[in-house]
């Protein structure tokens, strides 16, 4: 399974009254495909609100985004939680939609051994014939899946790749110990083209929503040879990269596509949404 390079983990748009805005959210993936050149779209996770989602809203955004993106990109349904069944079902759901892959975050707040961690994966691939796409992001989850762990779990044949969000240290880690074929994405846009540098594949984006088309031409320069020019796209990227989570994400994220034309509503609460003032250094940035 290729995700391409540059995979946009997608916000969820709401209506005023909270619900998922539908003819939004259509806007939305066809400005990540046609205008940011995104090559695969995660739909219901973390960016897109995944706590706040029902099981019935996730079903519909599996099925919506797959239809709306009618093979222009890869479609990774975010089915994973801190309960195994849970995960199960959703994953069990995302399947019978269609969907190209599943991305499967660390389970949070329970705080699992690595054993416990590897039990959770394995049990949720052996219950799907999906390509996984683990997603270890300790700032969110506490626990932290090891290399040692990511490398166990990347022998299991539908486990391809893993989105990582821990120091470039356990990113080489991995790197050099993975089988051929099991790809490792940035979770973090403003260490994309470290990664790239000592062997990622490709980065799992949030940014991507707004400066999609210029991190492709940053990933395009490094994989042609002309690293001083990916370089310079890394140096002018990153006050984005790094302001764009100066309040839980997706606020800011939002709010950026609002000044971009491209309105995705507010965040479900325990978020608020940004103020005028939270976006004036973004408004300058992106102009």
């Amino acid at each position: 399974m290729d995700f391409g390079r540059l995979v946009t983990a997608m916000v969820t748009p709401f209506d005023a009254d909270g619900s998922i805005d539908w003819d939004a959210t259509g806007r939305v993936i066809d400005y990540l495909i046609d205008d940011q050149l995104s090559d695969s779209i995660v739909v219901s996770g973390t960016t897109g609100e995944s706590p706040t989602l029902t099981d019935d809203e996730k079903k519909a955004l599996f099925s919506f985004a797959l239809e709306r993106a009618n093979g222009r990109c890869k479609v990774i349904a975010g089915t994973g939680s801190n309960d195994t069944a849970h995960s199960i079902l959703l994953t069990h759901i995302a399947e019978e939609c269609g969907v190209d892959a599943i991305l499967l975050v660390v389970p949070y707040y329970n705080r699992p051994t690595q054993e416990g961690i590897f039990q959770h994966f394995k049990a949720i691939a052996e219950s799907t014939k999906l390509p996984i796409m683990l997603y270890n992001v300790p700032s969110r989850t506490v626990a932290s899946m090891s290399a040692d762990t990511t490398l166990r779990l990347a022998q299991i044949p539908n486990i391809v790749a893993t989105k990582e969000c821990a120091s470039l240290d356990q990113v080489t880690q991995i790197v050099a110990g993975a089988p051929e074929g099991f790809r490792l994405y940035s979770g973090d846009d403003s260490v994309a083209l470290p990664v790239l540098s000592i062997g990622g594949h490709g980065i799992v984006s949030v940014a991507s929503h707004v400066v999609g088309r210029e991190m492709k031409q940053m990933i395009e320069a490094f994989l042609n040879g002309n690293v001083a020019e990916a370089a310079k796209l890394h140096v002018q990227l990153h006050p984005v990269f790094k302001e764009l989570f100066e309040l839980p994400n997706p606020v800011l994220v939002k709010g950026s596509l609002a000044l971009r034309g491209i309105p995705a509503g507010g965040v479900r609460l325990p978020l608020v949404a940004a103020t005028d003032a939270d976006l004036e250094v973004l408004k300058g940035l992106l102009s």
